[in-house]
Parts: C-alpha cells; sequence; structure tokens
C-alpha cells in the first residue's frame, strides 16, 4: 500500500506540472495572438491614415491643377485670338515656383509608409512622382527660356518681339511658351 501512495503523489505532480505548462503555454500563446491581433489592427488604421492623408493631397493637387488649367487655356486662347487677329499681343515673363521636393515622399515612406501600403498604392506613388519630376523639368525649361529670352528685353519696343510686316512672333520668341505653366501640386495646404 506504501506503494501504491506514493505512486499517487508522483501521478499528480506530474499532472499538476503539466497542466501549469500547458496553462502557461495557453496564456503566452493568448497573449502573443492579442498583441499581434492589436498591432494589425493599428497597422490597418494607419494605412488607412496614411491613404486618407495621401487622398487629400491628390484631391488638392488635382483641384490646383485643374484650376491652373482653365486660367491657362484662357490666356493661350485670348493669345491666339489676338495674334490670329493681327494684334501683337505682348510677352510677359514665366515666374513659377512649388514646394515640391522628392524628399518628401521617399522620408515619408521610410519612416514606415512601405511596410503599411501595398504595392499597387507605391507603385501609383512612383509613377506620380515620376510624372511630376517630368513636368517641373518642363516647366523649368519654360521659365529658363523666359528668363533669358524675354526678362532681359521688357523694355524693349513690342517690334523687338514681333515682326511689324507679319505681326506674328519673330523666330527666337516663337518656342516662348504663351501661358504659365501649371504646378501639379499644390503650393499651399497641408503637405504629407
Amino acid at each position: 500500500m506504501s506503494e501504491v501512495g506514493r505512486r499517487k503523489p508522483l501521478t499528480l505532480r506530474v499532472g499538476r506540472w503539466f497542466g501549469e505548462l500547458l496553462l502557461v503555454f495557453l496564456g503566452t500563446y493568448a497573449a502573443f495572438w492579442l498583441n499581434n491581433y492589436q498591432q494589425h489592427r493599428q497597422d490597418a488604421k494607419r494605412r488607412d491614415q496614411i491613404l486618407g492623408a495621401l487622398e487629400e493631397y491628390v484631391q488638392l493637387a488635382a483641384d490646383e491643377s485643374a484650376r491652373n488649367a482653365a486660367t491657362a487655356e484662357k490666356h493661350a486662347r485670348e493669345f491666339d485670338r489676338a495674334l490670329a487677329a493681327g494684334e501683337m499681343p505682348p510677352l510677359g515673363p514665366i515666374n513659377w515656383t512649388t514646394d515640391y521636393s522628392p524628399t518628401d515622399i521617399a522620408t515619408y515612406l521610410q519612416a514606415g509608409g512601405l511596410d503599411l501600403l501595398d504595392v499597387k498604392t507605391l507603385s501609383a506613388l512612383r509613377n506620380a512622382d515620376s510624372i511630376t519630376r517630368g513636368f517641373l523639368s518642363s516647366a523649368m525649361h519654360d521659365q529658363k527660356l523666359s528668363d533669358e529670352l524675354i526678362v532681359p528685353n521688357l523694355d524693349q519696343d513690342i517690334s523687338f518681339f514681333y515682326d511689324p510686316t507679319t505681326k506674328q512672333l519673330r523666330k527666337r520668341f516663337a518656342v516662348y511658351p504663351v501661358c504659365m505653366p501649371m504646378p501639379f501640386f499644390p503650393t499651399e495646404g497641408r503637405r504629407l
């Protein structure tokens, strides 16, 4: 009987240790699962915030570009109308500025955006940045053209820019863009 008495406590002790080990394992697993669940919820919330900010930023850019496109189109039509009517409309300088910086989005992505955004969104950001850089290059070319051809000669008579007999722009000024370029990104409002 003494052996049976010893076996029960050993079996009970092993069973109890196994139960405690199982309880610790389940508790640890539950803690990791809860932490993972909370992290996914935070990531989803942060992703929604980032996408909302990007959407707002793009909407501001689109609205400003539409306004500038309408104004530029109006000026171009008026210039073309005046030129076709034999008038010699005055040329003005292009003074174009922007607060766009390619490092803004790069910094933003390096600060955690790469982990939260999907590949399609990242690809769209890269394409938009590429379009913007191309537009900026073209706009800076137009401003340089203005600075070199128009601005130094603004004190000249209008016949300096036009052939008085044909009332058309002289060849060196014919490449001059009539209206100011349109900024692609908003120059005011919230930045990323």
